[in-house]
């Protein structure tokens, strides 16, 4: 049996990314099809064929391989999903193709300071080549697209989505590329698509007063938090990014809710700290909060606040802002009660008792502390104005549902390293955030 070749099963993913072009010419369906079709053969005619080859140690240890199969299943949900903008797919799998193929064919070198096991060159690499073929599939799968997009977004999308889905193949999980890259890439284009000129144009004047108090008051605070050892030096340069956007997005209303969901979880994290720290299920750095869990718990309200004065969505937008910032705040909030005063944790998955710090483990007393935390923000939220009373209970049913799958994905996904706390907690918000969305429409 012959070896495995690393840069063989690379340029084999690259090039794969030449189905994509025929997404100019194929309806949805027909795309589908082809997808599930390079499923099925995937699974079923390549190992036949010589393609064992491009398994890695891995994939012979569990029998088949799950990265090439991940591969066309990633197209075909993002087909589905995006089955009237077969562009965005396009855009999609190009970054998936180019930007994680060269990646691991043109890095090396210096390591990353949060993930020893990727490397400078190669984010590099897959930002620019993610960037370029993604810009290249746009521009060609546009005149299938009705109305045309625009060149501003054929042009700048892809290069922001492919930034931002290098970011999260950097990060130190072991959740596959072929899911986390190309959804990354989609859920920004899919963002990027809801842009108009004339919601931004609207809003220029708002923006204009909003960015001297934004800048001001977020540094100053950042400042702060960092002198009372709430954060850490990254913690207080991306909490001032977060609040800075998050304030020009959704004015003050947005950020005071920012800023309690952040008190709340800052004070609960310092309560019974002794029993914490005898357990060893204190927050590392004495409760001190990094960049990974400002954007982490904040990332999707930042989403959110951009499209509030970009998209002619605005109270749709600030809705899903509240759900996604109440949501991060009430589940840290049910987290440190239930490991402080819990006296029974559970696994939502199987309700069977583990000690208290077990990924995805519930008490009744945290989750009781969570709902009350969410009902307390979500109500500050419409006493601010930011959103109508009526979205109180649809907050908080989405940030109660938000916790609920963290738990289960904590339970099953945490342990094995898949995912870590950050992803959980976005996970979280973005469940609470879409939870509350389909609630509301």
């Amino acid at each position: 049996m012959s070896g495995h070749s690393e840069r063989a099963r690379q340029w084999v993913h690259i090039g794969s990314a030449g189905f994509a072009l025929l997404l100019r010419l194929l309806t949805w369906q027909q795309a589908a099809m082809m997808a599930a079709a390079a499923l099925a053969f995937n699974a079923l005619l390549l190992p036949l064929i010589g393609g064992r080859q491009l398994y890695r140690p891995a994939d012979r240890e569990r029998g088949f391989p799950l990265g090439i199969l991940l591969y066309p299943t990633a197209v075909l949900l993002l087909i589905l999903v995006f089955r009237t903008r077969l562009d965005i797919v396009a855009a999609a799998w190009a970054i998936l193709a180019f930007g994680d193929g060269f990646a691991t064919l043109l890095g090396g070198g210096r390591k990353l300071p949060w993930n020893r096991d990727k490397s400078v060159a190669g984010t590099i690499a897959f930002a620019v080549c993610g960037a370029a073929g993604a810009i290249a599939f746009a521009w060609w799968t546009r005149p299938s697209i009705a109305p045309p997009p625009t060149l501003v977004f054929v042009v700048v999308a892809p290069a922001a989505a492919a930034l931002t889905a290098a970011l999260v193949e950097s990060l130190p999980v072991r959740l596959d590329d072929n899911l986390s890259v190309p959804f990354a890439a989609g859920a920004v284009l899919w963002l990027a698509s809801l842009v108009t000129a004339d919601a931004i144009a609207g809003s220029q004047a708002a923006i204009a007063s909003r960015v001297p108090w934004a800048i001001g008051v977020n540094v100053l605070v950042a400042s702060l938090g960092y002198r009372a050892r709430a954060v850490s030096m990254s913690g207080t340069i991306a909490g001032a990014i977060v609040g800075t956007v998050i304030w020009i997005g959704g004015g003050a209303p947005a950020w005071t809710l920012l800023f309690a969901s952040f008190f709340a979880a800052t004070v609960t994290s310092r309560l019974g700290l002794a029993r914490k720290a005898r357990l060893g299920i204190a927050e590392e750095r004495g409760g001190r909060r990094g960049a990974g869990n400002a954007i982490a718990n904040c990332g999707i309200a930042v989403a959110a606040a951009i499209a509030a004065i970009t998209t002619p969505y605005g109270g749709m937008a600030l809705v899903a802002l509240a759900a996604a910032l109440t949501a991060g705040g009430s589940d840290t909030v049910a987290s440190e009660i239930g490991k402080a005063w819990g006296r029974r944790t559970f696994l939502v998955t199987s309700f069977r008792r583990v000690p208290a710090g077990t990924p995805g483990a519930m008490s009744i007393e945290g989750t009781l502390a969570g709902i009350v935390a969410a009902f307390a923000l979500a109500g500050l939220a419409a006493a601010l104005q930011l959103v109508a009373p009526m979205a109180i209970v649809p907050i908080v049913v989405a940030a109660t549902v938000g916790a609920l799958v963290e738990s289960a994905l904590g339970a099953t996904l945490e342990g094995p390293g898949i995912l870590n706390n950050d992803m959980l907690n976005f996970i979280n918000t973005a469940v609470a955030a879409g939870v509350v969305l389909g609630l509301a429409t």
